[in-house]
């Protein structure tokens, strides 16, 4: 429809699905989610909150699609703060992720990303145009966001979710179900890079992250002090160096 014109067409959108956490039995979140890859979100969402920290802890994934639960059951059933449990937050990871840990407490432990990883500008440049590529449903609806684990030649692992967070937990919930390294990669992603991002790549040792879109102040300071490589607005064989140039070149 424009000013003068009405035109009645048939397209895809995309779908949204809330999906609640079970952490040993006892419901945690909800997250409002593209309904594919959903145990390895929830997986992923645990690792990036702490609630996990490695493959051997997790005793068992189910998953149950009618009823939109998936459980996750660990061996560190009283290690995790019964206060958590009262959180009932439904979120996409778009305008902000659920958060349960402390920012005080990610500043008293805060340690700078150290790798040798390096990439050229080309390197950077033909990682975007490839993965600008790899969505399906991106080119249909327009409607979701995009999360890659790269090195400096390749795409090694994508996803796609309608939440810019939950993409990245995706990834990493795959990586450590099947244990892929984190440490020495590059992180790409379609959405827009904010403090919460960099802490969840700088807990994963990643050094460089790249976006198609910007950063906000606080993600560019951070950087800095995290020894993340921050890369934006990359497009039409130009990109932004916010922090860390010198993996860059």
């Amino acid at each position: 429809m424009d000013r003068e014109t009405r035109e009645t067409l048939q397209g895809e959108v995309a779908r949204e699905y809330p999906l609640t956490v079970m952490l040993n039995d006892e419901q945690l979140a909800t997250l409002l989610c593209s309904p594919d890859d959903m145990e390895n979100l929830a997986v992923g969402f645990l690792f990036s909150e702490g609630l996990i920290g490695t493959r051997e802890e997790i005793k068992g994934i189910s998953l149950d699609e009618q009823q939109g639960i998936v459980r996750v059951n660990t061996d560190k059933a009283d290690a995790v703060d019964p206060e958590l449990f009262m959180k009932r937050v439904i979120t996409t990871g778009c305008g902000r992720g659920i958060s349960f840990y402390n920012f005080a407490d990610l500043d008293q432990k805060r340690h700078r990303v150290e790798s040798a990883l390096k990439a050229t500008p080309a390197q950077i440049l033909d990682l975007m145009k490839a993965f600008q590529t790899r969505s399906e449903i991106y080119q249909k609806t327009h409607g979701v966001h995009g999360a890659a684990l790269c090195d400096a030649s390749g795409i090694l692992l994508f996803k796609e979710d309608i939440g810019r967070h939950n993409a990245i937990d995706k990834i990493f919930g795959h990586c450590l179900r099947v244990d892929i390294p984190l440490a020495d990669r590059i992180v790409m992603t379609t959405g827009r890079i904010s403090s919460e991002t960099l802490f969840k790549v700088a807990k994963r040792n990643i050094p460089i992250l790249v976006s198609r879109s910007t950063p906000t102040d606080l993600a560019v300071g951070l950087a800095g002090e995290l020894g993340i490589t921050l890369i934006g607005f990359v497009r039409g064989g130009h990109m932004n160096v916010y922090a860390e140039a010198g993996r860059i070149g």
